[in-house]
């Protein structure tokens, strides 16, 4: 049986999440962990026997964090439509900005995910909890936004999340971010006015 002390677990997991963003899938095995967290060799593979299931603990401690994340998101209630171009903004520029290592971290598991079938099924719950979540979070705030359209909604905030965590570090800025969730939520038509 693996062993149980879960800040041991975390700090194997999230260094996992710092190599995945530094390296790519390929720069995760039980080594570069080890040495990312400061732990001796062996550690790594006593809490997790494969690479496979270092990579699932992984997917798990990102699901972990980003529930955290949501449950602070869902504190803030915008009144209206700038209130909520103001928090998808700040949402957007914080995952791009502070948060830009875990979301490369996510992108990379979730590449891994598409030959990886137990990888898949860990992060299908971050899909499943994130229909759910944004659904509630619309009805909370009063949103008339139709539930069949909340997955083509996280769709466009993903591949917005996407293009600004991919862009090169430092180039992402607030009017920038501010353009793109203007688009989301009003359009690309051009005004008369």
């Amino acid at each position: 049986m693996p062993p149980t002390n879960p800040a041991r677990r975390r700090a194997l997991t999230d260094a996992a999440i710092d190599l995945l963003a530094a390296s790519g899938v390929h720069g995760v095995t039980h080594r570069a962990v080890e040495r990312e967290a400061g732990l001796p060799t062996g550690t790594a593979s006593n809490y997790f026997r494969s690479r496979e299931a270092l990579l699932v603990a992984t997917a798990e401690r990102v699901v972990e964090l980003h529930l955290a994340d949501m449950d602070r998101a869902a504190e803030r209630r915008p009144e209206g439509d700038a209130d909520l171009v103001e928090m998808l903004t700040e949402s957007l520029l914080t995952a791009a900005t502070t948060l830009r290592h875990r979301y490369l971290a996510i992108f990379e598991l979730q590449l891994e995910a598409a030959r990886r079938p137990v990888l898949a099924s860990a992060l299908a719950g971050l899909q499943e909890v994130a229909v759910r979540f944004t659904a509630g979070h619309h009805d909370q705030l009063g949103l008339r936004i139709a539930r069949e359209r909340v997955p083509a909604l996280i769709a466009l905030y993903g591949g917005a999340l996407f293009a600004l965590v991919s862009a090169p570090p430092g180039s992402v800025t607030r009017p920038a971010v501010e353009v793109i969730v203007d688009t989301m939520v009003y359009g690309s038509a051009v005004s008369d006015g």
